[in-house]
C-alpha cells in the first residue's frame, strides 16, 4: 500500500508517525536490497503494529467500500471469473465474484488502487465496475483457490504420458448446425478441449469399456469402467469446469451445447495412430449439471474367437452346433454388459461367409463388420425392429441377427423366420436361460411357436480374470468353501489364485474379463415341455438333468481353475443357494 495509506492512519490515531517511520524505513531497505516490494500496510501487519482485520475494517470505512468476507465464497460462477484474465486478477490482486447484467462485482485489497484498477477492467470487459474490499490474505486464498486451481487441468494435461495424446485426432462428420456461433467459437477454444482428448486417450489406452463424468455440488468427478469395475480417475475438479466439459463432448458428438434440459445421444470418431475407436456418448440432465458417459467401442479390443470367450468344452460344442443349425432361433440372455454383443459378433463372424447372406438389426450398431449387412435402428424414421425384419425377409437372408426381441411383434417375425428356413440370433433380459422361454409365452408366442423354433438358449456373465503378471496360489477359507458345498476331491484338487497386484493391472488383481454361460439346448424333453407350459423352474430342473451347467456352477469351475476368484464368484452369480441342491455332481 502507498505512503497515502500510513498518513490516514496516523490521522486517525491508529498509528504513531515513530511507528510510521520505522516501517517506511524498513521498506527502504527491503527495496534498496533488491527484495521484492512491500506495501506499508504489509509491513505494520507484519510489525504487530496494527492487525489485518482492524485495518481493512478501517480502510472499509474509510473509502466507503464494502468489507467482503471471501473465505465465505466456495464457489463462482465459470463465466464470472473467466471475466477477467488470470493474469490480470493476479496482477492487480482482484477477485470477480458476481456479475448481474452489465455490472460485474469485484473484490481489491488496495483502495488506493480503486481508481486504476477500475478504468483497465471496465476497458476489458466493456462493463460497470462496482468494487468491494477484502483483506490480502484472503484475495491471496481466493486467487489460489479460484485461479490457480484453474492450472488444475494444465497440470492433468501436462501428466498425460505425451504417447497417448499423439495421433489423438477427432474425426469430424457432416453434422447440423448445433448452436450459436458464439458459444461454438468459445468451445472450439476452450483449454477443455485437449483435457477432454486426453482422458479418452488415457481410456482407450487402458481398454476402458466406459468413461463417466459427473457433477455434484462442488466438484466434478471422472470414473472409468475397468473390467466391469468403475474407478475414479484422478482428484475431482471443480464443479465450475462442468460446462466446459460438457459442451466439447457434446460439440464433438454432434449434439445441441445449449440443450441441458434433456437427454441426447450421440457418437464421437477418434483416429489414434492408425487406429480408429467409436465413442456413443450420452448426456443427462442432473440437479448439479449433466452427466456424461461414453461408451468406448474399440474394434481391435473385440473378440472373436469363441474358444477364447470362456466356455467349458461341452458347452462350445453346444454353441457350434446350434449355430451351424440351417435354421431355428438363437437366443442369449443377460444384464447389459453382460458381453452379449461380444458373443453374437463372434458367432456372425464364424458364419460370415461369402456363400451366406447374414443381415442384423441393431439399436445401435456398436462395431462394423466386414462383409456383414448392418442395419441401425431410428425410431424417429419409423426404422424399427420389426419394420427392419419384415424388410430383411424379402432379402434372402441365410441369418438374422436381431439386437433384442422387446415386444410380440418383434418376436412374432423373429418367430416365423426362424420357422421359415433361417438362421435368427437375438437377445432378451432375462436371469437365467430358462426364463427366456416364459419370457417369450408372456410376450404373446404360442408355446408350440417358442417351442417349434428355439434350439438354444444361453444365459451369460462376466468375471474378472486373476491377473496373469501377478497371480500366486492362494489358501481359501475351508469354511467358505464348504458353505458353497464344495467337495472335498474339488477342493483337493483346486488350483486357487489371487493376484496380489501390480502396474499392469493398476495393483487390483485382475486384467480382463471371460464369460461364464449357462446353455440349454432345446431337445425333445424340453420342446414337449415348453408345449405343456412349463414353468421357468421345471425346465431348469430338466435342463440340469440333462448336464446343463448354471451359470453359478460355470463360475466354480473358473475358480477351481484359477482363472477367476471366489469374490468374483459371489460378485457375479451368487452363493447358488436357490439352484438344485446335488446339481454339482455329475
Amino acid at each position: 500500500m502507498s505512503k497515502f495509506i500510513g498518513e490516514i492512519l496516523i490521522e486517525a490515531g491508529i498509528i504513531t508517525n515513530d511507528s510510521l517511520k520505522v516501517a517506511l524505513e524498513q521498506q527502504k531497505q527491503e527495496d534498496s536490497s533488491g527484495n521484492p516490494h512491500r506495501k506499508i500496510g504489509e509491513i505494520l501487519i507484519q510489525n504487530n503494529l496494527i492487525t489485518e482485520d482492524k485495518l481493512y475494517q478501517f480502510l472499509a470505512f474509510k473509502f466507503n467500500l464494502e468489507l467482503v468476507d471471501l473465505s465465505l465464497y466456495e464457489d463462482i460462477p465459470r463465466n464470472v471469473l473467466e471475466s477477467i484474465p488470470q493474469s490480470i486478477a493476479i496482477q492487480f490482486k482482484v477477485i470477480p465474484i458476481d456479475m448481474l447484467g452489465k455490472t460485474l462485482s469485484i473484490v481489491i485489497a488496495d483502495p488506493n488502487e480503486k481508481n486504476k484498477i477500475v478504468s483497465d477492467l471496465q476497458f476489458r470487459t466493456g462493463l460497470e465496475i462496482e468494487v468491494m474490499l477484502s483483506t490480502k490474505t484472503q484475495i491471496d486464498e481466493a486467487l489460489k483457490k479460484f485461479y490457480q486451481d484453474s492450472s488444475r487441468v494444465t497440470e492433468e494435461i501436462a501428466n498425460l504420458e505425451t504417447t497417448l495424446l499423439e495421433g489423438a485426432t477427432f474425426i469430424e462428420e457432416t453434422q447440423e448446425e448445433k448452436t450459436e456461433d458464439a458459444v461454438q467459437a468459445d468451445v472450439e477454444s476452450s483449454p477443455m478441449v485437449k483435457y477432454v482428448k486426453g482422458i479418452i486417450a488415457k481410456a482407450v489406452s487402458r481398454m476402458v469399456s466406459d468413461i463417466h463424468i459427473e457433477v455434484f455440488e462442488k466438484q466434478l468427478r471422472v470414473r472409468y469402467r475397468l473390467d466391469g469395475m468403475l474407478v475414479q480417475e484422478g482428484d475431482p475438479l471443480p464443479a465450475k469446469y462442468k460446462d466446459s466439459i460438457s459442451a466439447v463432448i457434446k460439440s464433438m458428438a454432434g449434439l445441441r451445447i445449449d440443450e441441458k434440459r434433456v437427454p441426447q445421444d450421440g457418437r464421437i470418431k477418434m483416429r489414434f495412430g492408425t487406429k480408429e475407436v467409436d465413442f456413443r456418448v450420452s448426456t443427462l440432465p442432473c440437479i448439479h449439471g449433466e452427466k456424461v458417459v461414453m461408451r468406448i467401442l474399440d474394434k481391435s479390443n473385440l473378440m472373436l474367437d469363441m474358444t477364447k470367450l470362456g466356455f467349458e468344452e461341452a458347452q462350445l460344442k453346444e454353441f457350434m452346433k446350434a449355430i451351424e443349425s440351417p435354421w431355428g432361433m438363437l437366443l442369449i440372455t443377460g444384464p447389459t454388459g453382460s458381453g452379449k454383443t461380444t458373443t453374437l459378433y463372434s458367432a456372425l463372424s464364424n458364419l460370415n461367409k461369402t456363400t451366406v447372406n447374414i443381415m442384423t438389426a441393431e439399436d445401435p450398431v456398436e462395431y462394423n463388420l466386414k462383409g456383414i449387412n448392418q442395419v441401425q435402428i431410428d425410431n424417429a424414421v419409423g426404422m424399427t425392429f420389426d419394420a427392419a425384419l419384415k424388410a430383411f425377409l424379402r432379402q434372402d437372408p441365410d441369418v438374422i441377427m436381431v439386437g433384442e426381441i422387446r415386444d410380440f411383434p418383434v418376436a412374432e417375425i423373429a418367430v416365423k423366420a426362424a420357422l421359415t428356413g433361417h438362421l435368427v440370433l437375438s437377445t432378451l433380459h432375462t436371469n437365467d436361460a430358462p426364463s427366456s422361454i416364459t419370457r417369450l409365452v408372456d410376450i404373446g408366442i404360442e408355446p408350440f411357436l417358442v417351442a417349434s423354433s428355439t434350439i438354444l438358449v444361453m444365459a451369460q456373465r462376466l468375471v474378472r480374470k486373476v491377473c496373469a503378471k501377478c497371480a500366486e496360489e492362494t489358501k481359501v477359507p475351508m469354511a467358505e468353501l464348504q458353505r458353497l458345498h464344495f467337495t472335498q476331491e474339488e477342493i483337493q484338487s483346486g488350483n486357487f489364485k489371487k493376484g496380489k497386484g501390480c502396474p499392469v493391472c493398476n495393483n487390483t488383481g485382475y486384467k480382463g474379463r471371460l464369460a461364464v454361460y449357462e446353455i440349454m439346448p432345446v431337445n425333445e424333453e424340453i420342446r414337449e415341455m415348453i408345449t405343456s407350459s412349463a414353468t421357468a423352474v421345471d425346465l431348469k430342473k430338466k435342463a440340469i438333468e440333462n448336464g446343463m451347467y448354471t451359470l453359478h456352477k460355470s463360475a466354480r469351475l473358473k475358480f477351481l481353475k484359477g482363472m477367476t476368484t471366489l469374490e468374483e464368484v459371489l460378485r457375479v452369480t451368487g452363493t447358488g443357494e436357490d439352484e438344485i441342491s446335488d446339481f454339482y455332481e455329475g
